[in-house]
């Protein structure tokens, strides 16, 4: 055989195994998930649920999302979606739960978008803003039912075991990072930048001072050109 024919060979042998692992990754990670993966702890987070459809005869019709109980939001927002309605369950809590400064009795623990289609081969993002996230915890997972038409339902609901290794089905996870301190988290106060009255006053009186500068040079000027003008005649 030749070298151009082993060449040959080799290249549609590598273009092959490509093809395969693009197909297996591409399989791996068609499942719902949070974006951005992780936030800070006590921050407020915008994340965003991100379905794609599965199906190659079916459209996705449904999305249903759990917010974990056990870790209740003061406030939870949702970012309208074209052609795409919302709706939101609260639940009362057990007991109270101090958060932020507040008590909170019942919290919004379920968000489901309806009347809109993710068609074959697309995908669609759902916004949703949170806050203040819990301390003390290193990640909230929540659990995502997906329908599609005909009534099939695809509970996204695994967590992942301590091993690593990825479920069959694996539920959205936001992994909570410690706050920085960078100014971004819930307790996050606004720098003042207005100047004191010294600095005002200091200000003030070098403006009237350089006008009065400014003044006397355009006087000392007009001044220079009228006793010219009285020289020449002379």
């Amino acid at each position: 055989m030749s070298l151009i024919s082993h060449a040959r060979r080799a290249a549609a042998v590598a273009a092959l195994g490509g093809a395969t692992l693009l197909g297996l990754a591409t399989a791996a990670s068609a499942h719902v998930t949070v974006n951005p993966g992780e936030a800070e702890q006590g921050s407020w987070a915008k994340v965003s649920f991100r379905v794609p459809n599965e199906r190659d005869d079916a459209a996705t019709t449904k999305l249903q999302i759990e917010l974990p109980a056990e870790h209740p939001l003061r406030s939870v927002s949702v970012r309208p979606v074209p052609g795409w309605e919302v709706a939101t369950e609260k639940t009362k809590l057990p007991e109270p739960v101090e958060a932020d400064g507040g008590t909170i009795t019942e919290a919004i623990t379920k968000i489901t978008w309806t009347g809109g289609k993710i068609e074959p081969g697309q995908f669609q993002e759902f916004d949703v803003s949170l806050g203040p996230l819990p301390t003390g915890v290193d990640q909230m997972m929540f659990k995502a039912a997906q329908t599609y038409e005909g009534g099939e339902v695809v509970d996204w609901d695994q967590p992942t075991p301590a091993n690593g290794a990825e479920p069959e089905h694996p539920a959205p996870v936001l992994a909570l990072t410690p706050a920085s301190g960078s100014g971004h988290g819930a307790d996050a106060k606004p720098t003042a930048t207005a100047e004191t009255p010294d600095e005002t006053s200091d200000g003030t009186a070098r403006l009237i001072g350089g006008i009065g500068i400014g003044a006397g040079a355009v006087g000392i000027a007009v001044g220079g050109i009228g006793l010219a003008r009285a020289r020449s005649r002379a």
